[in-house]
C-alpha cells in the first residue's frame, strides 16, 4: 500500500519584482525556519545572471551581510530551508 499521505517538512519562500529581494527572501526563510534548520540557499536574478549561497545550519548562520550584499540588484529571489529526513 502507498502511503499518499504529505510527508514535506521544508520551507520554500520567494519574492518577485521587489527592491533587495534576497533580503526579503532572507526574513521570509527566518520566520520559516521552524520548517527546516540543517540548511538553507538563496538564488537570485537580475534578470541576466542568477546568484546563488547556501549553507548549512540556521538561517541567521548560513548568511551574513556581506553575502545578503552580494545580492545587490536582485529583483526575484528564492530560497528554501532543508528539514532533514530519513529514508
Amino acid at each position: 500500500m502507498v502511503d499518499r499521505e504529505l510527508q514535506e517538512k521544508c520551507a520554500v519562500f520567494g519574492v518577485f519584482n521587489g527592491s533587495d529581494a534576497a533580503r526579503q527572501t532572507f526574513f521570509g526563510l527566518f520566520g520559516l525556519q521552524h520548517r527546516g534548520q540543517e540548511s538553507s540557499g538563496i538564488a537570485a536574478t537580475d534578470g541576466k545572471s542568477i546568484r546563488l549561497h547556501k549553507g548549512k545550519g540556521l538561517v541567521s548562520h548560513a548568511y551574513s551581510e556581506e553575502v545578503i550584499e552580494s545580492f545587490a540588484g536582485c529583483h526575484i529571489a528564492m530560497g528554501h530551508n532543508r528539514y532533514g529526513t530519513s529514508g
